[in-house]
């Protein structure tokens, strides 16, 4: 199923061409993302009851790397939201994307190879074949989010968000090769089982910190979260899909993932609880300042992947109690998570796509324009009341529950008597709830400053009107769930949270699970007076919304996120444009003075360093009065070559040195090598000289080249290095050699001269291709000869 959005990729432009304009390729993808959606639905029973279902495809065993699929609980999750969100987006991009206007095959290649990476990323157990998907889901969004390529600000938010992104990756790709080193293994299922012997490891926290930022980055966590905003450049189903319910959520799931690695340290516990509380009111803070629709989705999204990232980090704390029943008190704000990250794509996507409406339907984003389409929009006021009051926690929606469930989980880490939560324990749900009631007020501004008030048709681009039915479907059935989920929780917890719960936590299995009752009412408790408290304020503060939001204005424009990433880019590529211009001389002797200076410090540096330098004679064969001689001639050959003042005098000493080389494979009893060398020799110096006799004498008038000791130095330099370097090599044998396996060439291959044995039995496919080569060359030359203008052509 990981493969199948890969294989159908390859076709839809073949279908675009074929069947548009009379039918929307969309209606021949949906079917995809909904058959791997009913597909899935099939092991809920099996993964339920506790069951996991793994295959393995050998990929690379020599070094350990297996195409290795794990499905559990926390992965089934993860790949129902993945496939069903994705099945109602492209459904709802049936609607939006214009099939005479938009170049469909594009959008919907994008968009397969965006969900394989996704599925693949979920469903991975080896790390390396993660990575791989990891990097692969962000480049296909980078093709997502620049889809309107024409637009200077789609491909800007589409290179900040790769940027970005892909720093994260191979911050985390080096992570994961620390870990391999600790637990010696790819499997992330292995690693979990030698949890114990890594912690006391050098390179524990280190890897923890790298992985952290992948899924930081990826997440939009603070300070990260600059790129999400100017992703909303992209159509409003990319925006759908990507910032509800996968691609942000890749680094909420390897959090989850690494959990049963990382968690329990108090490391662990503060940077993900603690990054993940800073952007939750970091995005609930500046999406009330927000007049562009997509834009306060945008920052009401940041703010709530940091609500669930800090729900992750707080109930890491359940790894450092066991099993027993004090842990399953703090497991509570992991099921939080889990829940709410269902909630949020429901709520969310279902907002996302009536943001799209409206602007398809109105032609503008912008508040300030917006109003008054309560009546002209119904079906729309209908969903965003549903989504926007799910997402600010009020009942009968789902969000209620999950957010409940969240200021249950910071109310219990505030009790904990570990990691010097005694003293900033309160911290914690302060920030939670200050939180809270920005997200009530943006909540608000969405619902009423779009629908309420005075229409203003004259400021609109369209004529306000309900969108098609078509158009309508995917965000009722997802605020549909929103309202359902409300009702009938336990159904999702026992079918689908407490699997995941498990998976994250799994200590819980030997126990059975975590078994939590959710419910909409738990009587008067401190979690029901934190939710009146910020309705009641968050009412106060939206009624007097411009009294107060000038506030905003206060904060230097300096400061932002978003200017500091502009800034870093211009430093960045100033520096980067004088330092190219620098080197970039047109100069071949400074290129060479760069290459070779480079060469000096760094491989010098690391003999010198690492202790490399070792001289061993002991083993080597007495140099004889013969060798030494010819040894000899061919420096008084080079150096004949370097300062001849004539042409046919260089291409003389060139020869002669061949042909000295030549004979000392004759001393070292290499004659085929030597016959080889002496054929090669004669025709290209007889070819040299045939093509310079014609060419005119040197002139007369060279100048006396100036000395310049950069060009000694370095020269010496670089002779010293590899000098010291051959003959260290040869002083040390850090491997056993291969000659010995070549010296029963005879037995293996049925040759006598083993350099015979080697070219056609061992390298014999090595030594076919050289063959080809030259009889390709052959042909071309023979072929240029016989088709070479005669007198009567050229007549």
């Amino acid at each position: 199923m990981i493969l199948i959005p890969f294989i159908f990729a390859i076709f839809v432009p073949l279908i675009y061409k074929r069947f548009t304009p009379r039918v929307h390729t969309g209606w021949f993808v949906f079917f995809v993302p909904l058959t791997l959606f009913i597909y899935l639905l099939r092991y809920i029973p099996a993964i339920s009851k506790g069951e996991t279902i793994h295959n393995t495809i050998p990929w690379i065993p020599s070094v350990g790397i297996n195409y290795t699929t794990y499905l559990d609980g926390l992965g089934l999750i993860f790949g129902l939201l993945i496939t069903g969100v994705g099945a109602l987006v492209i459904l709802y991009s049936i609607y939006y994307m214009s099939k005479h206007r938009e170049a469909l095959h594009n959008f919907y290649v994008y968009l397969l190879l965006f969900m394989g990476a996704m599925l693949g990323l979920v469903f991975s157990d080896n790390i390396l074949v993660l990575y791989v998907f990891w990097e692969l889901t962000s480049i296909s969004s980078f093709l997502l989010i620049a889809y309107w390529s024409h637009r200077k600000k789609s491909r800007q938010g589409a290179l900040k968000s790769m940027l970005i992104t892909i720093f994260g990756g191979l911050a985390m790709l080096s992570g994961f090769i620390m870990l391999s080193m600790m637990t010696n293994t790819y499997s992330i299922r292995e690693m979990i089982t030698e949890v114990d012997g890594m912690i006391a490891n050098s390179l524990f926290l280190p890897a923890m910190i790298l992985i952290l930022l992948g899924a930081f980055t990826k997440s939009a966590q603070f300070p990260f979260s600059t790129w999400l905003p100017d992703a909303m450049e992209a159509p409003t189903p990319i925006s759908a899909y990507l910032h509800s319910a996968t691609m942000v959520k890749a680094g909420i799931y390897l959090v989850a993932r690494f959990t049963p690695v990382f968690g329990g340290s108090s490391e662990w516990f503060w940077i993900v609880s603690g990054v993940g509380m800073i952007t939750l009111l970091y995005g609930s803070v500046n999406a009330v300042k927000q007049t562009d629709l997509k834009a306060l989705l945008a920052y009401s999204t940041i703010s709530q992947l940091g609500l669930i990232m800090s729900l992750l980090g707080l109930g890491s704390a359940a790894m450092y109690f066991g099993h027993g029943d004090e842990s399953t008190m703090y497991a509570v704000a992991v099921l939080a998570a889990i829940f709410h990250l269902i909630n949020h794509a429901t709520f969310k996507g279902s907002l996302f796509m009536v943001v799209g409406i409206i602007d398809h339907e109105t032609g503008t984003r912008d508040i300030r324009k917006l109003g008054g389409l309560m009546h002209l929009m119904p079906i729309s006021f209908t969903l965003t009341i549903i989504g926007s009051f799910s997402m600010a926690g009020l009942p009968p929606f789902n969000g209620f529950l999950s957010k409940e469930l969240f200021f249950t989980g910071v109310l219990q880490a505030a009790q904990l008597n570990v990691f010097n939560m005694e003293t900033f324990g309160m911290v914690f749900p302060v920030i939670a709830w200050v939180a809270s009631v920005f997200t009530f007020i943006y909540c608000m501004i969405l619902v009423f400053k779009t629908f309420t008030g005075k229409y203003q048709p004259k400021r609109l681009e369209k004529e306000a009107h309900e969108a098609p039915i078509g158009m309508l479907i995917p965000p009722i059935i997802l605020a549909s769930l929103v309202i359902a989920i409300f009702f009938f929780p336990n159904v999702v917890s026992k079918y689908l949270l407490q699997p995941a719960v498990v998976a994250i936590l799994p200590d819980f299995a030997q126990n059975g699970g975590a078994h939590v009752q959710i419910s909409a009412w738990h009587g008067w408790n401190t979690e029901l007076f934190m939710t009146i408290g910020v309705v009641a304020l968050g009412l106060f503060m939206f009624i007097y919304l411009k009294k107060w939001i000038r506030i905003y204005g206060v904060f230097p424009q300096s400061l932002t996120l978003d200017h500091l990433y502009n800034q870093g880019i211009e430093k960045t590529e100033s520096i980067s444009y004088r330092l190219t211009n620098r080197y970039m001389t047109g100069s071949i002797r400074d290129y060479l003075v760069y290459i070779f200076t480079f060469m000096i410090l760094m491989l010098g540096g690391a003999i010198w360093l690492l202790n490399g330098i070792s001289f061993d004679s002991s083993n080597d064969a007495p140099i004889s009065m013969y060798e030494g001689g010819l040894v000899a001639g061919m420096v008084i050959a080079a150096c004949t070559v370097l300062f001849s003042k004539s042409r046919m005098t260089s291409l003389i000493a060139v020869g002669a040195l061949g042909f000295l080389v030549s004979m000392l494979f004759v001393i070292f009893r290499a004659p085929d090598l030597a016959l080889t060398q002496l054929v090669v020799e004669t025709v290209t110096t007889a070819l040299f000289l045939l093509c310079f006799y014609h060419l005119p004498d040197f002139s007369k008038n060279i100048g006396r080249m100036r000395f310049k000791a950069t060009n000694l130095i370095i020269s010496i330099g670089v002779g010293m290095v590899v000098t010291i370097l051959a003959l260290s090599v040869n002083g040390n044998r850090l491997f056993k050699p291969i000659s010995s396996y070549f010296e029963d060439s005879y037995e293996l291959a049925g040759a006598r001269n083993i350099v015979n044995a080697i070219l056609v039995d061992f390298r014999g496919f090595d030594t076919m291709l050289e063959i080809s080569v030259l009889c390709i060359a052959g042909l071309g030359v023979y072929t240029l000869i016989k088709l070479r203008l005669t007198g009567r052509d050229k007549e």
